[in-house]
């Protein structure tokens, strides 16, 4: 079994938590509370500014063959996911330029930007949300929210083209080959940071 796919065995019960939560479970009927859903707007968005500076710094480290998909990543978090919360901030009536990063925000971020000074460590610390993510959209697509707004979260996730860019990740793990311990190590540290952010403030 590939350490990707060894990464995915011990994510599964870490989604289906994500899956039973709260927040989750209101974006997935439609009726999340705007309040709340406004506040993780704003922290997430937050969060994917500092999501991009942590693909650029694996960038710098990356083999040449991998530095075209990072740059990629980085590219496509911010002008793709980073204008979805633009879109939606104006809905939600958020205030992305006026946010301050909860405890939830600083922890992760703080996590991901120190995992990043190693190459193979930050592949497998960042790897929780994109692969988190796109489990998320995939099953919430299967039977999506009417809501438009939340409708559009869900269809951004469960795009073909984020798993693609999800899959490009397990490719650079496998080929990094890092010790399977650390990486399940930092990767579930990861989940646990991902299950803590739907925490909202």
């Amino acid at each position: 079994m590939s350490i990707s796919a060894e990464l995915h065995a011990i994510g599964r019960p870490l989604v289906e938590a994500q899956l039973a939560h709260p927040t989750v479970v209101g974006i997935a009927k439609g009726n999340l509370a705007e309040p709340v859903f406004r506040s993780w707007l704003e922290q997430d968005y937050l969060f994917l500014l500092d999501y991009v500076r942590v693909f650029s710094r694996l960038a710098w480290q990356a083999p040449d063959g991998h530095l075209g998909d990072l740059v990629d990543l980085a590219h496509a978090t911010f002008h793709e996911e980073l204008a979805l919360h633009r879109s939606l901030s104006a809905e939600f009536g958020a205030d992305l330029d006026g946010a301050k990063k909860g405890p939830a925000c600083v922890a992760y971020t703080s996590f991901l930007l120190d995992s990043a000074a190693d190459y193979a460590d930050g592949l497998a610390a960042l790897y929780p949300c994109m692969w988190g993510y796109s489990t998320l959209g995939r099953v919430l697509a299967e039977n999506p929210p009417a809501e438009p707004r939340y409708r559009a979260w869900v269809d951004t996730y469960a795009h073909p083209g984020f798993a693609e860019l999800t899959g490009r990740i397990a490719v650079m793990i496998d080929e990094a080959v890092p010790d399977l311990g650390r990486a399940g190590a930092l990767f579930t540290e990861g989940m646990a940071h991902e299950l803590a952010f739907w925490d909202v403030p």
